[in-house]
């Protein structure tokens, strides 16, 4: 009697077929069925998937060529006819993705593809390639799509810019008074209503020793709300096109050093200003003192910033005679006194 017949051989389960198991017990605890139910998983390599795409009907035939071999529990042995060396490379990938042995036999141009089964292989996988791919194209679509939310969403955040509604000059002469100021740039001013939107101006001095000549809307409150002419937009361009001949006449007479465009709001706080890029964040008092003058004189008296940099090189004095510069050492100094015509200069002050 053959010992060896009654008793039962069993295969060694893999990394798949664990991953199979796994899935099974989990699929039973969450009440899932594997049969309707399809996850994301790729059961394919990039290559393979790849190569599929290269000649998706072509690879699809080979495809089904695997799963009839892999369901017949028979065979175990499986020759394609020969082919190029691309089509082979994937007959080998997907060979692998399957867990099937593949090699190549016979030299050009009879070189085929064989595939074996080994102990390793358990199934097929459940996906097809096409499945695989409209997976990916799904990812793709929907990451596509979230892309595109986040980046209308952070561009929902981004604070607008803000159009100039002012003109802002920087220090002003000494002295200068509010009506003094609207009658030398009365002229200037009402070039802009007559090529411009209905507006008017309000002249401010602020804290910072500059002067903001805002422009506001012309008229009623009624005609302000159905006016279509007047839009921030609009206001700037005004603003820009008459800057020259308000800046000349404001140098002309010597009202400012410059003329500036701005945007303030209601408070008079400056949040935006012609030739800064400072955000819309920073802005009121606040930003006008950081630019004040303070720091330019902090600057000037400070001595350390304004010291010239150098160095004074000091030659090294030797402390110490050569052999050849010192004097002799009488050994009777009291004779060579006495040779010498005595002491000198004895006595006390």
């Amino acid at each position: 009697m053959n010992p060896w017949a009654t008793k039962e051989t069993t295969l060694k389960c893999d990394d798949e077929c664990l991953r199979l198991q796994r899935n099974r017990r989990l699929a039973d605890a969450l009440n899932i069925d594997l049969d309707t139910h399809i996850d994301d998983h790729i059961p394919y390599s990039d290559t393979t998937l790849r190569l599929f795409k290269e000649d998706p009907t072509w690879a699809q035939t080979q495809e089904r060529e695997f799963r009839v071999f892999a369901a017949a529990a028979e065979e175990k042995r499986l020759r394609f006819k020969p082919m190029p060396s691309n089509k082979r490379a994937f007959l080998h990938s997907l060979a692998e993705d399957f867990g099937l042995d593949s090699e190549s036999q016979d030299p050009e141009p009879h070189r085929h593809v064989c595939i074996f089964k080994t102990p390793k292989f358990v199934s097929a996988p459940q996906k097809t390639l096409v499945q695989c791919m409209r997976i990916l194209r799904a990812a793709a679509a929907s990451a596509a799509a979230s892309s595109t939310r986040q980046s209308t969403t952070m561009a929902e955040r981004l604070p607008p810019i803000q159009a100039f509604n002012a003109y802002l000059l920087k220090d002003p002469r000494f002295g200068l008074t509010i009506d003094e100021l609207d009658q030398s740039l009365a002229a200037a001013l009402a070039a802009v209503t007559r090529s411009g939107p209905a507006i008017k101006f309000t002249t401010s001095f602020l804290p910072s020793d500059e002067i903001v000549i805002k422009a506001t809307p012309a008229g009623t409150a009624a005609a302000i709300a159905t006016s279509l002419s007047v839009t921030p937009q609009s206001v700037e361009a005004a603003l820009l096109a008459a800057k020259p001949t308000l800046t000349t006449t404001v140098s002309r007479i010597g009202l400012a050093s410059a003329v500036l465009l701005c945007y303030v709001d209601s408070s008079l706080n400056i949040t935006r200003r012609e030739g800064t890029a400072a955000p819309a964040s920073a802005g009121g008092w606040n930003a006008v003192a950081s630019r004040g003058s303070w720091r330019k004189t902090a600057q000037s008296q400070s001595p350390i910033a304004s010291a010239p940099r150098s160095f004074l090189a000091l030659k090294r004095v030797s402390l110490k005679k050569s052999e050849k510069e010192k004097e002799p050492v009488e050994d009777d100094w009291l004779a060579a006194v006495e040779e010498s015509g005595g002491v000198e200069g004895e006595g006390h002050d």
